[in-house]
């Protein structure tokens, strides 16, 4: 078994509701977490502020534009790294990436450059978080973004946010093909990589009704682009968006057993 170490990233803007949840749940997996808030006004920034005080692993970053939260990753490029990155809305089962760690430990997983998980893009969650129902990926895509930086020697060019876009530039031996997708090994009660994707529910006191845009909708797209999906979400009243829609809601909703995610205590 061969040493790890693994880099979280967590990206959050408005997420107070399961933020603290998604960072202790990924904070066991990871040697390092880098907590980045974006401008947040509701109280995100004070609870990552106070898991960077309390997690030894953990460190806290103010950033302005989401793209400053890949520019902390950049000196990871080529190092024995792996980077995890989590959004507030990414609820990861800890004893899962317990096995999952052990994998990476064990080599498993040496020749892949990403590794993608199972997800639930969740619809509905119990109050007492004893359920969760909503669409699996396959056959919605998986979002779960785990990467090996060995692979890579820089990671430049335009990124709108951390592992997004730009230019990866490879090692000899990888290509940017070189991609294990566990969603369609192993079915969800099997997976040691999955994750409840909340990205139907509100996850703020500032969201309006429903869901809200992606942040590649609104960093990752054209000026006219954005202009019209800020137009589109003032005029529908923050409903979820299309491109959420046409991604995480697909095949039939399952209900499935969401107590391995939720610790006792965490709300």
């Amino acid at each position: 078994m061969k040493a790890v170490n693994i880099t979280g990233i967590v990206l959050a803007r408005n997420e107070e509701r399961y933020i603290e949840t998604a960072v202790r749940n990924a904070a066991r997996f990871c040697d390092r977490m880098l907590l980045c808030d974006h401008r947040s006004t509701d109280g995100t920034a004070e609870i990552l502020r106070g898991l960077a005080m309390e997690l030894s692993s953990a460190e806290f970053h103010s950033i302005v534009h989401p793209r400053e939260s890949h520019d902390l990753l950049r000196p990871l490029c080529g190092t024995e790294t792996w980077v995890f990155a989590v959004d507030g809305d990414e609820i990861y089962d800890p004893q899962g990436l317990d096995r999952l760690r052990a994998r990476i430990g064990g080599g498993e997983f040496d020749a892949s450059w990403m590794i993608f998980g199972n997800v639930l893009n969740v619809t509905h969650l119990s109050g007492d978080h004893s359920t969760a129902a909503g669409h699996l990926a396959p056959p919605c895509r998986s979002m779960t973004k785990l990467y090996n930086f060995a692979a890579i020697e820089s990671w430049d060019g335009n990124c709108p946010e951390r592992l997004h876009g730009g230019n990866p530039v490879f090692r000899p031996g990888f290509a940017a093909t070189d991609r294990r997708y566990l969603h369609e090994e192993v079915p969800w009660g099997d997976a040691d990589f999955r994750c409840l994707h909340l990205c139907f529910l509100p996850r703020s006191s500032t969201d309006r009704e429903g869901g809200r845009r992606n942040i590649m909708e609104t960093y990752g797209s054209s000026h006219r682009e954005t202009l019209m999906l800020a137009l589109r979400h003032f005029l529908h009243g923050g409903r979820a968006s299309k491109w959420k829609n046409e991604r995480y809601r697909r095949g039939p909703e399952v209900t499935v057993d969401a107590s391995p995610f939720f610790g006792a205590g965490i709300a």
